[in-house]
């Protein structure tokens, strides 16, 4: 179990001094800032020091330029005296039916390709059929692809990763990628708690490739994935910020016909014989 605890520092307490600091870690300066929104150079530097307290359109502007994520844009929104502005909509609310129809049919136009979609902690929200058919192929029950997590099969022993032919490398980058996201979500920082670290990845001699292959050992051979994400652009709930959809499209000509071919024979419908 890892014990290491996640650094925690105090924000400031006031909305300017939080979008200052805010600001300098995105390594703006004002007139930066000011001419990225469209505001004067002296009315930001009066919003920073307190002088001047930005309006509610304003400090959107401020915020979104800054590329704050929204659960930490509606503290900023609370410091300066308003109410948190961002909501986390259930997926499974009406005003959500365009997201899930658009999940709906980037999921089905990945097939045969594996397709999931993450929430902010990593669980997995949907899966299209390919990756059930992965799942199949290496021996893992298929209808566990939905509901498990996904850092979870990756780094405890049982799951996915004892499946990885390169499992140093792809553990750690999971591991890698979801501390750095602990650091602003708590539930995520707990989950991160309950698991083992793992083994750094051996050094690497001579050229680096391109990029990490996701390489899975089945019983029909070596499958390879490059691994790509579709986010929604210009996101104003937690919910739709969160989403992300992971693909695993096939590296090579003899992953796709593994897939193809399985995932062909798990559509054809059953006939009597």
């Amino acid at each position: 179990m890892n014990s290491r605890p996640f650094p925690h520092t105090t924000p400031p307490s006031t909305g300017g001094s939080q979008l200052r600091l805010l600001r300098r870690q995105a390594r703006l300066s004002q007139l930066d800032l000011a001419l990225i929104t469209g505001i004067s150079q002296r009315h930001l530097s009066c919003i920073e020091t307190g002088r001047a307290r930005p309006g509610p359109g304003t400090l959107h502007n401020l915020l979104m330029a800054l590329e704050v994520p929204l659960e930490q844009c509606n503290s900023v929104f609370l410091a300066c005296g308003y109410a948190p502005r961002y909501e986390a909509t259930p997926l499974s609310s009406p005003a959500m039916d365009a997201v899930r129809d658009a999940i709906t049919h980037v999921l089905h136009a990945n097939n045969p390709a594996p397709a999931i979609v993450l929430g902010s902690h990593w669980e997995v929200l949907a899966a299209n059929a390919s990756t059930r058919v992965l799942f199949d192929l290496v021996g893992l029950p298929a209808d566990s692809a939905q509901g498990l997590n996904l850092l979870v099969t990756l780094l405890q022993p049982g799951g996915l990763g004892d499946h990885l032919i390169n499992p140093e490398e792809i553990r750690s980058l999971a591991w890698q990628r979801a501390t750095r996201e602990a650091l602003d979500n708590p539930v995520l920082a707990s989950l991160v708690q309950t698991l083992t670290a793992p083994d750094s990845p051996p050094a690497v001699a001579g050229e680096l490739p391109p990029l990490v292959l996701t390489r899975i050992r089945t019983p029909q051979g070596e499958l390879n994935f490059m691994s790509t994400f579709t986010t929604f652009g210009m996101p104003l709930d937690i919910t739709m910020a969160s989403l992300r959809i992971e693909h695993l499209i096939p590296a090579d000509a003899n992953t796709w016909q593994i897939m193809t071919t399985a995932y062909e024979q798990s559509s054809r419908p059953l006939t009597d014989a």
